[in-house]
């Protein structure tokens, strides 16, 4: 078995860009929400005439479901992060799809009924003024957002309890905005799923790329508790959390 300091090396030195979370094959493992959101986009792509996926990350999932199902004839995303707009832009670009810089924050640079579908998978905020602005009469917002108190177990190990963050992210709470911004919410599901973390290289990695569950997350400033964690795995086995994950469909 590779040691503590070794593990922590090769984690901190591999690229966290993009949205691709393949380096964590083996070393840990995420269930997935049963109603299968890439292949329920491809079917509403396939359909769409001028589709919008918001904080498209790499382009990872966009990519997946334009290749399962078909694309409109205007496909856009719009991504913040330097690296992922370069990745995405890669990625995205052959199928057809313009990536916009865009900084997650209103407005969107779009104008009034431009998209038919608003797509988004796990935003880090939903601006539901802006989703119902830039959909046409009729239009669809599919999305697959981040729940409630998700991979909490492992945020409060560090960061000791976040009794207020727990109650952010509510389904609920989410659908009444969405109803206040003029939508009609028609499908709302939501699921806790099961994580393992089996080293402490891949919790290393996954703070490093999911950079709002510890904020300024480093090495250095967790090392103590790292090096507890590690221990804690070797000895009792993987690092169990539970990420919180819901579907939202609203028509304008």
């Amino acid at each position: 078995m590779r040691t503590f300091e070794e593990l922590i090396a090769e984690a901190e030195s591999v690229s966290v860009d993009g949205w691709d979370f393949s380096w964590l094959a083996g070393r840990a493992s995420e269930e997935r929400p049963s109603w299968g959101y890439q292949r329920l986009l491809a079917e509403r792509l396939g359909t769409a005439t001028a589709a919008l996926d918001i904080q498209t990350g790499g382009g990872e999932v966009l990519a997946g479901a334009v290749r399962l199902g078909g694309g409109p004839s205007t496909l856009v995303a719009t991504e913040a992060w330097p690296p992922n707009l370069a990745a995405a832009t890669r990625l995205l670009h052959p199928l057809g799809a313009v990536v916009v810089a865009d900084p997650d924050e209103p407005p969107l640079p779009f104008a009034d009924g431009a998209f038919d579908l608003v797509t988004s998978r796990h935003p880090v905020r939903a601006w539901w003024s802006e989703i119902a602005r830039v959909l046409r009469p009729g239009g669809t917002y599919f999305a697959q957002h981040v729940g409630p108190a998700s991979v909490f177990e492992l945020v409060e190990y560090f960061l000791g309890p976040q009794p207020e963050a727990r109650e952010s992210r509510r389904p609920e709470a989410e659908a009444a905005e969405a109803r206040a911004a003029g939508l009609e919410v028609v499908d709302l599901r939501s699921e806790r799923l099961r994580m393992e973390f089996r080293d402490i290289g891949a919790v290393v990695y996954f703070l490093r790329k999911v950079v709002w569950m510890v904020p300024g997350f480093t090495v250095d400033a967790y090392r103590d508790r790292l090096r507890e964690l590690d221990a804690r795995i070797r000895a009792e086995g993987p690092f169990v959390a539970h990420s919180a994950r819901f579907l939202i469909e609203a028509h304008k």
